[in-house]
């Protein structure tokens, strides 16, 4: 089992940057598929990256591309979420995730979540 939890989130303005660090306990960590989720508010929580095991392999959504970064460090278990030219779509509550199988979707362990509120 894994407990995550999420920090670096804020209020920034539209144009800037932030980073978000998921912090893992255990030593499991380089053996779980790490994810960041986010939920807008009145909306469902969507996928934004995810990273293989090794961080040798990361995927994304197509609403970020470009603009977000994940990475991760084995060694600090920890991962991260480089977010640049934000924008007032990006707000919401930005979760971290933990699972054992490739996915957009299904995580089996989920941190409690940090605001990020970026002003128009």
């Amino acid at each position: 089992q894994v407990q995550l939890v999420e920090s670096g989130g804020g209020l920034v303005r539209a144009g800037d940057s932030m980073r978000l660090s998921c912090a893992a306990s255990g030593r499991t960590f380089s053996t779980y598929t790490m994810a960041w989720f986010r939920q807008a508010p009145g909306k469902e929580r969507e996928f934004v990256a995810a990273i293989s095991r090794s961080g040798s392999s990361t995927s994304y959504a197509d609403s970020v591309k470009g603009r977000i970064t994940i990475s991760r460090d084995n060694a600090k278990n920890t991962v991260y979420l480089q977010m640049s030219s934000l924008q007032h779509e990006d707000t919401g509550v930005y979760y971290c995730a933990a699972g054992s199988m490739w996915s957009t979707k299904d995580y089996a362990y989920w941190g409690q979540g940090t605001q990020v509120t970026v002003s128009s």
